[in-house]
């Protein structure tokens, strides 16, 4: 069903403007069958405190309003992370916004935290607080607050009673201003806040792991900054990476190339690849990370994993090649294992991350 699927409808979105297309994917995820889908049980595990029947998510920003988790959940997603919510209503930048590279298979996007708002966003979780499955929800601060760190104080209050885990998006490169907050002093005091009111709330709310997503730009010396305090700060997890402000001298649509906005999709797999290593080498096993940007293959996928990630998230890829990728990563996960005479994925987690920090920088 999901290959029929594939077929018929990734040609017809293709020749839609993009938020359109994803508009309408949104509309009918909302109606579509649920395929009581089972996964072998290899490929499951226990992350951050929580039982993952798979390591496949799917990223913050498709479904940013929780409009449809369950539908993603049912399509054979291990794990869906909905946002980024804000805490008022926000409309984003103005449009267009959204660009396709389609030669490059990636995409440009600068949409600007796009929410309806904590309130709305709330409300649909929980309606779905008995449904099951692991929903994270990816928190960031409105554009014109005056005090962004007390957004993210705010939203982990209202967001944590609903939340698998929460994400802390201070990565973004499409809020102006918004990654000074991955500077050290910025970042510890953002960080010691957050932590201590998960902390205020858990009686009510329950352990809700709280995970730090930052951007693939930064300096090596900046991570070290990152992983040092994320580490201080007693983080359960850190997502690599967000999108990229750099653009690849590989890039073949090359007018696209030049709008501004965050580079997703293949063309940012090797920067972010590398920076995932980067940041699995100096966390020393203190937490586990998710590994996400340009996976769109299984072969993708276990880079990824051999790069340090316990669990990988997907996207722009789906874009291009549809739902049925999922599948295509379960089973190459599978046949890894196979192959490696592996028990379970743990046992691939960061096997190539000495390596691939000894390499050339990707360009």
């Amino acid at each position: 069903m999901i290959g029929l699927f594939d077929r018929l409808a990734l040609p017809l979105l293709r020749v839609l403007q993009p938020e359109l297309a994803h508009a309408a994917t949104l509309q009918a995820l909302k109606f579509a069958p649920r395929l009581g889908l089972t996964d072998d049980s290899r490929l499951g595990g226990r992350v951050f405190g929580l039982n993952f029947c798979n390591p496949i998510g799917i990223a913050a920003g498709f479904d940013k309003n929780a409009e449809v988790p369950d539908a993603l959940l049912g399509l054979g997603f291990g794990f869906v992370e909905v946002g980024t919510v804000t805490p008022l209503p926000q409309a984003g930048n103005p449009k267009p916004r959204v660009f396709r590279l389609n030669a490059d298979q990636g995409i440009i996007n600068r949409l600007g935290f796009n929410s309806a708002g904590a309130s709305g966003i709330l409300a649909r979780l929980v309606a779905r607080a008995n449904a099951g499955g692991i929903v994270g929800v990816n928190i960031g601060a409105n554009k014109d607050s005056s005090d962004r760190s007390a957004d993210y104080v705010r939203l982990v209050e209202i967001m944590a009673p609903v939340a698998s885990y929460l994400t802390i998006n201070i990565s973004s490169p499409n809020t102006p201003g918004l990654r000074d907050l991955q500077t050290a002093s910025a970042l510890d005091d953002l960080l010691a806040r957050v932590m201590a009111t998960r902390d205020r709330v858990m009686p009510q709310a329950g352990p809700t792991p709280v995970l730090l997503k930052i951007a693939p730009d930064l300096s090596l010396s900046d991570l070290d900054d990152v992983v040092g305090i994320a580490r201080a700060r007693r983080v359960d997890g850190m997502i690599v990476s967000n999108t990229t402000i750099a653009r690849p001298h590989t890039l073949r649509d090359r007018a696209t190339a030049k709008e501004t906005g965050g580079l997703s999709g293949r063309p940012l797999f090797a920067l972010a690849t590398r920076m995932l290593a980067e940041t699995y080498v100096r966390v020393e096993g203190a937490f586990p990370l998710i590994g996400v940007g340009g996976i769109d293959s299984g072969g993708a996928a276990i880079a990824k994993i051999r790069a340090g990630a316990d669990l990988i998230q997907l996207y722009s890829a789906l874009v291009f090649q549809g739902i049925g990728l999922v599948a295509e990563i379960k089973q190459a996960l599978l046949r890894a294992l196979d192959r490696e005479g592996a028990e379970r994925l743990p046992d691939l987690v960061g096997a190539d991350a000495a390596a691939m920090t000894a390499e050339e920088w990707p360009q």
